[in-house]
């Protein structure tokens, strides 16, 4: 809970115009308000961003409260509604960044993508394969193994709750922090699933809509493998200096190989 008289400012701010505001969502705070209302004490992105803009929001996806990265809110009811059906048609593409616990599951080789497809059904907090459950298909590569640890680019190619973290899993790879799902290390204020680029090509009325082809939270060339590598550094060293015990000695390296990005 937040005490004081100066509330956080959301941010970073990746991109704005008349018509949208994108945000790096912190771990930890909510993309729009729980069930709950005022009684969750969780930082909501989306109210703290409408008092600091002084403007109604409109949130066009979500991301869980644990996981961090892009989130897109419009501005007006008709750029939501653009925006909307574009997710809903695939025109826009997801990415993600993980790390989670290794080793990798049988069959997975570095820098080679496999199709994970299952059908998910979400239960009162936890998402489960399930005959009566909803198509679930997932882009997923590693990319490099870190010792005890494992660095994952992930593409959903649907939205189901809790889709990545299900996938990840139950394939004896639960996301670093995500206890929910099996992990024993922490990792901040949530897990280590980050939001790290849409693609917005195919969008269509994308210019319309003053959005650039591509949004991403990665500096320089975009390469995954180092962004990965750069995020759990700063976050190791987060953790150590806020706790004394860092991530890296939860989950010792022996060794780095990896993949092609």
């Amino acid at each position: 809970m937040v005490t004081g008289m100066e509330l956080p400012k959301v941010g970073p701010f990746v991109y704005e115009s008349s018509r949208v505001v994108v945000i790096d969502k912190p771990a930890g705070w909510l993309s729009v308000p729980s069930r709950i209302g005022a009684e969750d004490e969780r930082l909501c992105v989306g109210r703290m961003l409408e008092k600091e803009l002084l403007l109604r929001l409109w949130p066009v996806h979500r991301l869980d409260a644990e996981v961090s990265g892009l989130l897109i809110y419009a501005k007006d009811a008709d750029t939501h509604r653009v925006l909307c059906a574009g997710f809903e048609h695939h025109q826009v593409h997801k990415t993600y960044l993980a790390w989670t616990v290794g080793p990798l599951p049988t069959g997975c080789k570095l820098g080679q993508a496999q199709r994970w497809q299952s059908l998910l059904l979400r239960g009162k907090k936890r998402a489960y394969v399930h005959a009566a459950g909803k198509e679930a298909v997932t882009l997923a590569t590693p990319l490099a193994v870190d010792g005890s640890r494992v660095l994952w680019r992930l593409c959903p190619q649907t939205g189901r709750p809790h889709q990545l973290r299900v996938e990840l899993s139950r394939r004896g790879c639960p996301i670093l922090g995500d206890s929910l799902y099996g992990s024993t290390v922490t990792w901040g204020q949530g897990i280590a699933l980050r939001a790290v680029e849409l693609d917005l090509a195919e969008l269509a009325g994308r210019d319309e809509l003053e959005l650039p082809a591509r949004l991403t939270v990665l500096a320089g060339t975009g390469d995954h493998l180092a962004a990965g590598r750069s995020w759990f550094k700063a976050a190791a060293r987060a953790s150590a200096s806020k706790s004394g015990h860092s991530i890296q000695s939860a989950c010792p390296a022996d060794g780095i190989s990896s993949g092609a990005g």
